[in-house]
């Protein structure tokens, strides 16, 4: 495994189009790296100039202690795992597990060894003397892992792998994927991965750091408990999480923020950090902090707008100066509301909001770091 290092890295197409934007990432020795974002943001764009399957316009790539700018793909210590897998139709599941080693020098005996210590550790033994068309999509993504880690490479690539899958074999390959990447590590096997996405539960569950991306921009890299709870600007909280984050436009005014004709106090720890106080503001608090009240001061009125019962909870859609809001109810709570009102009370968890600049799209109410 090595540290892969992304420079000032930029790829424009056809000199006008500028589709990654001097971007800049360390991923460590080890780590298990998801970028993700929206379809178009040039996630897959980044994933292809780290393989050497896109020529970079501009910046550095460096693997381990070497710039692989110029180097071919077999020569730069990367494994690939495509959406599509990318089998050879016309071999057998051992004869595809064994072909880069043999076209690498390897002999018969040792592709042989590799096969079957590869298709142990991914429990595909009873596939090896299978055609690919003879697999389901789950076995089919684990043949192409085993193609990837018999090579045993500094850095893995994975470009959205499980897209082609329903969704629970995603599931289930997910917990697959990232079980089998920390079994690796504590056995001092595992490659530096990078995995490509654009589902947030994918990149939630599966990476030990996060890169979320924007139009081939960074917006923010971090692990997942930080972008949830500390999302760097507007897009990220409204990428991350799921329902999205609540965004109430309005403005601060001392230590409350007003909305309409509704306040709502930020409180004093809230109030302490803010780091500017925009004209244009925006409040942003996540479904799960927007509680259901009865008899509160200081709640907030909203126009009950839908409901979508998910079982053990329950999505309330309300419409607050006009803007929509979500909260998240339990099932118990939801059974307890007078449902023949078509207002409800909200109140906000203090501890739990967030200041934007809606200008800038900046967080500025984010906790020091320490």
């Amino acid at each position: 495994m090595a540290r892969l290092q992304l420079r000032n890295l930029e790829k424009v197409y056809g000199g006008a189009f500028k589709a990654v934007h001097g971007i800049n990432l360390d991923v460590e020795e080890g780590e298990f790296m998801v970028l993700v974002g929206p379809s178009g943001c040039a996630k897959s764009t980044t994933l292809r100039m780290i393989a050497g399957l896109e020529e970079i316009t501009a910046g550095e790539i460096r693997i381990g202690d070497r710039i692989v700018n110029t180097l071919e793909p077999g020569k730069r210590g990367i494994a690939m795992v495509f959406q599509n897998y990318a089998l050879y139709p016309h071999m057998k599941v051992r004869t595809n597990l064994a072909f880069g080693l043999r076209i690498g020098g390897a002999s018969k005996a040792e592709a042989a060894k590799a096969v079957e210590e590869v298709a142990k550790i991914l429990e595909i033994e009873p596939l090896l003397d299978r055609l690919p068309k003879q697999l389901s999509g789950g076995q089919a993504q684990r043949v192409a892992l085993g193609r990837a880690l018999i090579k045993k490479p500094d850095v893995f690539l994975f470009d959205e792998p499980l897209s082609n899958l329903d969704a629970k074999l995603r599931a289930s390959m997910r917990v697959r994927i990232t079980d089998l990447h920390k079994r690796l590590k504590r056995e001092g096997m595992a490659s530096t991965v990078v995995y490509v996405t654009h589902d947030q539960t994918e990149a939630m569950t599966m990476g030990d750091r996060i890169c979320v991306m924007k139009d081939g921009h960074i917006m923010q890299v971090a692990t997942p408990k930080e972008l949830y709870e500390q999302p760097a600007n507007l897009f990220v909280a409204g990428f991350i999480g799921s329902p999205e984050m609540n965004v109430i436009e309005g403005h601060v005014d001392g230590s409350d923020f007003r909305t309409g004709g509704q306040v709502i106090p930020l409180g004093e720890a809230l109030t302490s950090r803010l780091s500017a106080r925009p004209e244009r503001a925006a409040l942003g608090i996540r479904p799960q902090h927007l509680a259901l009240a009865t008899g509160i001061n200081g709640a907030l009125s909203a126009q009950l707008r839908g409901v979508e019962f998910m079982g053990h909870e329950v999505y309330l859609h309300a419409l607050l100066d006009g803007r929509e809001v979500t909260t998240v109810a339990s099932a118990a709570e939801f059974e307890r509301m007078d449902r023949s009102l078509d207002t409800i009370r909200l109140l906000p968890e203090a501890a739990n909001m967030h200041i934007f600049d809606r200008d800038s799209g900046r967080n500025v109410s984010l906790r020091a770091q320490g």
